[in-house]
Formats: C-alpha cells, structure tokens, sequence
C-alpha cells in the first residue's frame, strides 16, 4: 500500500514517524553518521547513534537538530529522506504528504528551513504545525473547546509550556533546555563528585534507569563505568537516585519557572480550567520519575502524566493529517 501522508516529530533526541492508519512506524534517535573522506552519509538513526564515542578521525557522527531546531541544514535534509523512504511503500515515485512537528518558539526562517528540507528530501507538500498543539492532540485533549489547557512538553532540546483553548495557542512560552542538559548535569555531576568522565549515552542511561524528580526514601543504585580523569584508566563507581536528583535540581527548576510563568500570564477564566482539569505532561523528558509529583507541588496545580507521553506529538501529526480539514485553520500554515 502507498503511503500518502507521513506524519513525523522531529525532535533534538529522537525521532518519530507516523502513519494515518498504522500509527507510530518508526522511532529512531536524530543522530546522522557523516564520512568526511567522501562527504557522504554513512548511517542514520540507530545505526548512526551506535557509533557515538567510537568513530575514528574520518567519520563524524552529528544531531543535526540543536534546541528543536535545524543546526545543519543537509544532514537533515538527509535523514527526512531516510524516514520517508524507510516509511513509504512500494510506488517510491509518488511523493506523500508531510507534516511536521516544531517548536512553538521557531522563528519564520527556522521554519521555512524545516519546509525546504521536507521538500527536498521528497515531500509532495509540507505542512509545519507547533509541537504543543500537536501533543495536546495526541493526548486527546479536546483543543477546540472553550476551557482552557494546559499541556507541558519536555523534548530533548526544548521544554514548551502553552495554554490552549478554542484550537488555539493563548499563552505559551519556551525553554531551549530540557532532556539534554539534564544528560549534561548529571555528566557533570558525576565528573566533580568522582572524578570520572562518562559520555552522553552513559549519562541518558542513568536518567531513564535511575533519575528521579523527587528524593526517594529507598534509594535505587546502578553501576556505571567511566574514565578516571587522574589516572586515565577505566574505572567503576555506584551512583544512587538521590544523587541523580540533586544534579538535575537546576534544570528542573528552570522548566518550574517557566511553567509559573506561563500561569501568570493565563487570562483569570482559564486559570480556573487549568485548576480544575489539572496540566497534562507530554514529551521523552516527561518520563523522569515523580517529575508530575514535582510540578504539582511547586506550583500547586494538579499535574497528570499524558498517555505514552514519547509517541503524543507524532500522535497528534496524525490525528491532523486525518482531519486536515478541521485543524487546518487552528495550526497550520501551509507553503
């Protein structure tokens, strides 16, 4: 069968492709292997973010998406086209449909960059709509009501927060920080506190197995290997989820202001909504443990974890390229 229209969030971490019909197909990191010998791509996604750490002086591996948005314009290019043909069925001459997910806080050239790769990379048409619409689609909040919502969206690059109401954006405001620099914090961490260099992958491990938003009473621990930096040599040490908590403290505390923030510029009538419906968490970064217990009790409004909050975005591409019709004046702008 031929695909028609292709749905992908193009996030700073990963990557998610969407079909109408078949739902998430694809999920792989955002991480382009280059050879700079011959200038030409060797390997996308996890083949790509397999080498990370491992590549000798000839081969590059790059995230050709920094804070949500494009960094370098070709390797994106390049990876659009290896999900649309991984994605697409046999007729590879007839070109689908695109629609993808951005940033809230993209300016006009970012997004037009975002345009240009899709069509060059073999869209028939592209669509662009913004990544807090799309997750409070894919969380089935229903956007063209009259209440108002409020959906938090932690990616990897970026930490969006927006009040929706009646299909639209009313207040929104966005954070280039999120699931990488707590990757950061906690490397950091772990370099002052023992001595011990450990890459970006170690690092995103010890998130998703042991980090917490909140001090645990009974404390998970993992083993973790990394390069002493006095000797040189490799090394073991036992880190706990306490200690992953406080050194993701900072970065979490920024996200809480900007969430604050967002509450204190939402018109009197929403803010009761938000009160009474409570916030919804969407995105990867949703997933650090307690992260909702966390929220809710700093700001004191209730806060739910969406559904699969990792697949809400590439959801919602779906959702609206199903009933283009009904959003596509709320979100769209079409080229």
């Amino acid at each position: 069968m031929f695909v028609r229209k292709i749905g992908i969030d193009l996030g700073t971490c990963n990557s998610l492709v969407f079909v109408p019909g078949k739902g998430v197909v694809l999920q792989e990191p955002s991480v382009v292997a280059v050879s700079l010998d011959e200038n030409s791509i060797l390997a996308v996604g996890e083949a790509a973010k397999a080498m990370i750490g491992r590549t000798p002086d000839t081969i590059r591996v790059y995230r050709p998406l920094k804070d949500g948005v494009i960094a370098d314009f070709r390797v994106t290019q390049a990876m659009i086209k290896h999900f649309i043909n991984k994605t697409r069925g046999p007729l590879q001459f007839l070109k689908p449909e695109l629609m993808i997910a951005v940033p809230a806080g993209i300016t006009s050239t970012e997004r037009r960059a975002v345009i240009e790769a899709g069509l060059n990379a073999g869209a028939k048409e592209v669509f662009v709509a913004k990544e807090p619409i799309l997750a409070a689609i894919g969380a089935n909040i229903p956007i063209n009501a009259c209440s108002g919502h409020l959906i938090v969206d932690i990616g990897g690059g970026t930490a969006e927060v927006a009040v929706i109401s009646l299909g639209g954006i009313v207040t929104v405001s966005s954070i280039r920080m999120a699931g990488d620099r707590m990757n950061l914090a906690i490397a950091d961490y772990i370099k002052k506190k023992y001595n011990l260099a450990v890459g970006d992958q170690t690092a995103e491990d010890i998130k998703i197995k042991i980090g917490t938003a909140l001090p645990e009473k009974e404390e998970k621990k993992m083993e973790i290997r990394g390069r002493d930096l006095l000797s040189g040599l490799p090394r073991t040490v036992k880190i706990s989820s306490n200690e992953v908590c406080s050194a993701m403290t900072d970065t979490l505390s920024e996200i809480i202001q900007v969430i604050k923030q967002v509450l204190r510029d939402t018109p009197p009538e929403l803010s009761a909504d938000i009160m009474d419906q409570g916030m919804v968490l969407s995105g990867g970064g949703a997933l650090v443990r307690n992260l909702d217990a966390l929220i809710a009790q700093a700001t004191g409004v209730p806060c739910f974890m969406a559904d699969e909050p990792l697949l809400c975005v590439a959801k919602g591409t779906g959702i609206v390229l199903e009933n283009l019709d009904v959003y596509k004046k709320s979100i769209m702008s079409k080229r």
